[in-house]
């Protein structure tokens, strides 16, 4: 008998999947569910970047690209974030795409976690991120934290919980789950905190383009040596397509090339190619216009849940999640979000899967779907909670 390497039994696993094949299950059997429970977009790529990939798969562009990336798209990437977060030294050789958010995170941690390591992530925050630590050989701290820090880990937990065998932080600004962004001093009192220590930072700012208030800037605009996660999975629509990238210290590009080319030889050509489109002056148009209709379902779900009695205590400002605290109506998240699927035909996450802290009265909600069906959502939960 194959016996799996002792790393398997600490791995995470995500409910919200499980969560996800009971709505489906009732779905087949007939029933109506809303689904407020996966982070996926409703959205899909825009038309010009389907008609980019079908050329790329016409003109048989679907041979490997070199690593880290086809050169043009990480050129494309570096423009990118120059532009629109401030980041203007990163250059396109400081670029590696990979096959999605998660290729990156594989690289990230591999390359800086030894067995035994020890790295700081706030609770609330999402599972799969812990994983990457583990498969690594790490052990993931996580710090709980409360409504008044926005749920993200500060130079105070940093201060409490660093030890010997601490090697760094891994941080998301705008978070999943709770849609809540670090502020700039507070991110700057951290990055000192973890410089002191000699730390590195891993920051993921996935839903970096999904934004309510200001125009984001980058973490790399307070220091330049952070490993930076990103993907096309989030702004840019693209789920299924497996494409993200990182950018990290000049460095540091040595060794992850090597490791790339070894891991995943390259990201998904065909994909690559198609990418090139997201960043056309049209297609931004269009992802803007999205993002202005995510600002409209959170706007509506913010005052739609203070008129039934549904707490919300942090103000999502980017992604696409509503982090609520249900105390006031059950404190078995797990059982009211059953109840909810059941009862409403409404699926939602219960709290454990983002952390043990506040599982019991926490629920996550995704408005990744259209303003039609939120409102019908609420109306559902409103009679469920009456």
């Amino acid at each position: 008998m194959f016996r799996p390497a002792h790393r398997t039994a600490h791995i995470t696993p995500f409910h919200a999947v499980e969560l996800f094949k009971e709505a489906n299950a009732l779905i087949a059997q007939g029933k109506d569910i809303i689904s407020l429970g996966i982070g996926e977009p409703d959205f899909t790529a825009p038309a010009a970047v389907v008609q980019a990939l079908h050329a790329a798969s016409e003109a048989g562009r679907s041979q490997y690209t070199p690593p880290l990336g086809e050169p043009a798209l990480r050129a494309a990437i570096s423009r990118y974030y120059q532009s629109f977060f401030g980041a203007t030294q990163v250059t396109p050789d400081r670029i590696v795409v990979t096959a999605g958010a998660s290729g990156a995170l594989t690289l990230a941690a591999l390359a800086l976690i030894n067995p035994g390591d020890e790295v700081l992530m706030p609770d609330p925050s999402y599972p799969a991120n812990q994983n990457f630590v583990t498969a690594a050989g790490g052990k993931t701290v996580l710090v709980p934290t409360t409504a008044e820090q926005r749920f993200q880990l500060n130079a105070e937990h940093v201060r409490q919980h660093w030890n010997e065998r601490t090697r760094g932080v891994l941080i998301a600004s705008p978070s999943n789950p709770t849609g809540a962004t670090i502020s700039r001093e507070a991110l700057q009192e951290l990055i000192t905190e973890v410089r002191a220590r000699n730390g590195f930072i891993i920051m993921d700012e996935i839903y970096l383009g999904i934004y309510y208030e200001e125009q984001p800037l980058s973490a790399l605009t307070l220091d330049d040596d952070i490993i930076i996660i990103n993907s096309f999975s989030k702004y840019f629509h693209m789920t299924g397509w497996r494409l993200g990238w990182m950018i990290v210290p000049p460095a540091l590009i040595p060794t992850i090339d090597r490791m790339a080319a070894s891991l995943a030889i390259c990201a998904p050509a065909l994909a690559q190619h198609a990418a090139l489109a997201c960043f056309t002056e049209d297609s931004m148009a269009i992802y803007e216009e999205r993002r202005l209709a995510f600002k409209a379902r959170r706007d509506f779900l913010l005052s739609a849940f203070e008129q039934i009695g549904v707490d919300v205590p942090v103000k999502p400002d980017g992604a696409f999640y509503i982090y609520a605290d249900i105390k006031a109506h059950s404190n078995d998240s797990e059982d009211f979000s059953k109840r909810l699927l059941h009862e409403a035909g409404v699926a939602a996450v219960p709290g454990r899967d983002f952390g043990p802290s506040m599982a019991h009265h926490t629920l996550r909600f995704s408005y990744s779907t259209s303003l039609e069906r939120l409102h019908e959502a609420v109306e559902r939960m409103r009679r469920f909670l009456a």
